[in-house]
């Protein structure tokens, strides 16, 4: 069986109060974000909570997203990046290191297992229904720390710990 979900981020004013969301189903979707961050973090988190939250599945995953930056991150862009020591082809380092990291370790544990994970690029905003529920739970979860508040971080796939509960975004001290 294959899985399939979106994931999208958001973020109000980039770098602003920022969010994240993926949704495969009514019940199986995730949301969460920080008080200041940036669209291309969010989509990322989106990813790596969709990657860590279906692991324990044992399922295919495919992917629906509508960031180009973060697909190519993904599947062309890492292998050279850790090549050249986490740095781009201009010599600059790589941003949003700490995500792609995660991300890339998780790839790298689904490939061990078997498990592939494909991306499908999707036009945001263009009524594909998975990817209209990400954009409503990322940007949901952006206007929730906007307003000072936390987002529902959703029933997830009942694999994420203790629902509610903030983790810390390691490099940043701020809330994942």
């Amino acid at each position: 069986m294959t899985i399939d979900a979106a994931a999208d981020g958001s973020s109000l004013g980039n770098p602003g109060p920022s969010g994240w969301g993926w949704y495969v189903d009514a019940d199986h979707w995730a949301a969460g974000g920080w008080r200041r961050g940036t669209n291309n973090m969010g989509e990322l988190m989106a990813v790596l909570d969709l990657l860590r939250q279906s692991e324990p599945l044992g399922e295919d995953l495919r992917v629906h997203c509508d960031s180009r930056y973060v697909i190519d991150a993904v599947t062309k862009w890492t292998p050279g990046w850790k090549a050249k020591g986490w740095r781009k082809a201009d010599g600059k380092p790589v941003l949003n290191l700490d995500l792609i990291q995660a991300i890339d370790e998780q790839m790298g544990r689904r490939r061990a297992a078997g498990r592939r994970v494909d991306f499908v690029w999707v036009k945001g905003h263009a009524g594909h229904p998975l990817n209209e529920q990400a954009d409503r739970l990322a940007n949901g979860a952006a206007t929730a720390y906007q307003g000072g508040g936390v987002p529902d971080p959703g029933p997830g796939f009942g694999s994420r710990g203790p629902q509610g509960r903030p983790v810390e975004h390691p490099a940043q001290g701020e809330l994942w």
